[in-house]
């Protein structure tokens, strides 16, 4: 059987023996997506995911060994590929300028896969498209005067504040405002405790005080991308000193 790296980076699509398949790799991955992202990676499995093809348990392991290999698979389809760096190297702080929609589209890709955050975890393969996000990241890092193991870090920062965003909102998906949704939750709550939590119930009243352009609230992503980004610019300030 193919081991996950063969499977994350080989071009073999059906088994080398047997009948001609029905199915094919993609399909399969496809179709797990779309079962983990409706009902969660607990409740993903090869007889759940077998049913769903319309075929049988066992036709499944002539393309993948097990659920690891799966989904292995499955995040690297669902990351995609990073976007384009198409920044003109004449704009002033180029990698700035990549690096801000690069997590913002990490952010989106995790968002919408929550299960995503669960498989990525520990020391594992990379494929082709995880490894491209972490590629394009580094060439865009490239010549600011940073070490290797640095733009690796400045990476795992932008990386880990996408996804705990992104885990965060995950369960409210449709909701676009998630700080007002929180104090409806707390409304009552908040009315009654205002005395014991005068510090909380004051800020979630100033947030809510008008819109979200206006008060700034539900920028947890943005706020966050541009502090990390503002913090490594005043550190490769004092490194070109």
């Amino acid at each position: 059987m193919p081991t996950t790296l063969e499977l994350l980076w080989g071009s073999a699509d059906r088994p080398r023996r047997g009948p001609k398949p029905s199915l094919t790799l993609e399909r399969i991955v496809t179709e797990a997506i779309d079962l983990a992202d409706t009902d969660g990676l607990g409740n993903l499995s090869m007889a759940r995911l077998a049913e769903r093809l319309g075929c049988a348990k066992m036709a499944l392991y002539r393309y993948v060994p097990g659920k690891a290999e799966l989904t292995a698979l499955m995040l690297d389809a669902a990351l995609g590929v990073p976007p384009d760096n198409d920044v003109a190297p004449t704009v002033a702080e180029p990698w700035r300028a990549y690096l801000r929609p690069w997590a913002e589209t990490f952010f989106e890709r995790v968002r919408v896969h929550p299960w995503a955050n669960e498989v990525a975890l520990g020391i594992r393969p990379m494929g082709p498209n995880e490894l491209a996000w972490l590629d394009s990241a580094v060439a865009a890092l490239a010549g600011t005067g940073l070490t290797a193991a640095e733009c690796f870090d400045t990476i795992a920062l932008l990386l880990g504040h996408a996804r705990g965003i992104a885990q965060q909102t995950a369960s409210i998906p449709g909701q676009e405002d998630f700080e007002s949704g929180i104090a409806r939750e707390l409304g009552q709550v908040m009315a009654a405790q205002a005395a014991r939590f005068p510090h909380a119930v004051g800020a979630f009243a100033e947030t809510l005080g008008g819109s979200a352009e206006e008060t700034g609230r539900d920028n947890a992503l943005g706020f966050g991308i541009d502090r990390i980004l503002d913090g490594l610019a005043m550190y490769m300030s004092t490194r070109k000193r």
